[in-house]
């Protein structure tokens, strides 16, 4: 199951140090579930959400897998209104990932990330490789090599 991601292919392009985890996918596993697996502290793997606001521009939150994005939190990190989730059914159209296999690197189009503010506290972080199935672990730096990040409180 080893074929590289569009995610794993952008980290080679830039030469980033990065670890691979795969684990069997479930559609029962929950992210603190895989954090187990993967025997990694929960804190330190994140899941990637996207939102859409009223003005129709599209966000990206990372935020740990124990935890509930706050929308109103994020909207005033980002200067919005308001923001909802994306519908699932829009996801695939929008970034070329699917529910589960959602990372912010490699979407079709680039997109503002929001990492929650407790991945400073982390030398790397973990995330979906773009591929249910697949983590990869990296450092802030690399990550933001690749896509536009910024840090907020966006939880509840």
């Amino acid at each position: 199951m080893e074929t590289k991601t569009n995610a794993l292919r952008m980290l080679d392009k830039i030469k980033a140090d990065y670890k691979c985890y795969t684990y069997n996918p479930d559609s029962s596993l929950t992210g603190i579930d895989i954090a187990s697996l993967l025997g990694q502290n929960s804190a330190q793997v994140f899941k990637t959400l996207v939102t859409v606001a009223k003005s129709r521009q599209h966000y990206v939150f990372m935020i740990p897998v124990a935890a509930e994005l706050d929308l109103k939190k994020a909207a005033a990190v980002v200067g919005e209104k308001a923001l909802d989730m994306l519908k699932q059914k829009e996801l695939l159209p929008l970034t070329g990932y699917v529910h589960g296999g959602c990372s912010p690197i490699g979407m079709k189009k680039n997109f503002p990330v929001v990492i929650h503010q407790t991945a400073q506290n982390f030398a790397t972080i973990i995330f979906s490789a773009g591929r249910v199935g697949m983590q990869v672990e990296t450092s802030l730096d690399n990550l933001s090599k690749i896509v536009k990040v910024k840090y907020g409180d966006v939880c509840a």
